[in-house]
C-alpha cells in the first residue's frame, strides 16, 4: 500500500508545496516521456513545468499528499534525490546534429549520467559535456567539465556559476571517450574522500589547490603524462 510522502522532493518557498525534477539523460527525451510528464501535470494540477538550466523539466507546486505518487507516475523519469548527487549531466547536441560538433557528447554525457548513478558526495555535483570549444553546456563552470576538440577531450574540475563564480581547473586534455569518464569518475572520488560537508568542487579547489590536486591524484593515471602534470 503506496503512503504519501514528501521524501525526495523540494519544499517551495511557500512553505507548503513541493517540486520533483525529472531525470533526462543529456537532455534527450522522447514523445512518450513528454507525454508523461504532460500527463502527470494535468493529473495533479502542478501550476509550473519549467524546463531548466540542466535540461531537466521541474514539476512545481504540487500538494504535498500527491508528491508520492507524482513519483510513482513518473516512474525512471524521476528518482527522490535524498543525498547530495550528481543532479544532471548537461550535453550539447555534438556530432549527432550540430555542424560544429568535434565529438559525440551525448554518447559521453550518457555514460557518465550512468557512471555516476546513486553515487551520493559532499556536496551536489554538476557536470557539463560540451562537443566543441564553443561550450554550450558552460563546462568551464561546471563542477566537472568536459569540452570535446579535433584531438580528444578535456577535462575541467571546480567550475562554478553562483555568486562566486570560478573557471574550473583544466585538468587533462586530448582523452579518449573512455578516459574523460573515467577521469571524471578519479576527480569525484578524491573529492569524496577529502571534501568538508557541503563543499562545493570550486570551493574545496580553493581550499586544497591544483598542486595538491596533481602530486595526490594526476600523478597516479597512467593517461596523464607526466610532463602534463607538471
Amino acid at each position: 500500500m503506496m503512503t504519501d510522502s514528501t521524501e525526495g522532493a523540494i519544499l517551495q518557498r511557500d512553505g507548503k508545496t513541493y517540486a520533483v525534477t525529472t531525470r533526462i539523460p543529456a537532455g534527450i527525451i522522447t514523445p512518450e516521456q513528454l507525454e508523461t510528464i504532460a500527463r502527470v501535470g494535468r493529473k495533479y494540477h502542478v501550476p509550473v513545468l519549467k524546463v531548466t538550466s540542466g535540461l531537466r523539466v521541474l514539476l512545481a507546486g504540487i500538494q504535498p499528499e500527491d508528491v508520492s505518487r507524482v513519483f510513482a507516475d513518473l516512474g525512471p523519469l524521476a528518482k527522490p534525490e535524498t543525498s547530495p548527487c550528481v543532479k544532471f549531466v548537461h550535453a550539447c547536441i555534438g556530432t549527432d546534429m550540430c555542424k560544429y560538433g568535434k565529438q559525440d557528447s551525448i554518447g559521453l554525457a550518457r555514460t557518465i549520467e550512468n557512471q555516476f548513478k546513486d553515487q551520493s558526495f559532499p556536496a551536489k555535483i554538476k557536470i557539463g559535456v560540451s562537443g566543441c570549444p564553443r561550450c554550450c553546456s558552460e563546462s568551464h563552470t561546471r563542477d566537472i567539465g568536459i569540452i570535446g576538440t579535433t584531438k580528444g577531450w578535456m577535462v575541467f574540475f571546480g567550475g562554478n556559476g553562483g555568486t562566486r563564480p570560478r573557471f574550473g581547473d583544466l585538468i587533462a586534455w586530448d582523452l579518449t571517450a573512455n578516459e574523460a569518464a573515467d577521469c571524471a569518475q578519479r576527480l569525484s572520488e578524491y573529492y569524496r574522500s577529502h571534501a568538508n560537508k557541503h563543499e562545493r568542487t570550486a570551493r574545496f579547489m580553493e581550499r586544497v589547490g591544483i598542486d595538491t590536486l596533481k602530486s595526490e591524484l594526476l600523478t597516479l593515471i597512467p593517461y596523464i603524462p607526466i610532463e602534463k602534470v607538471n
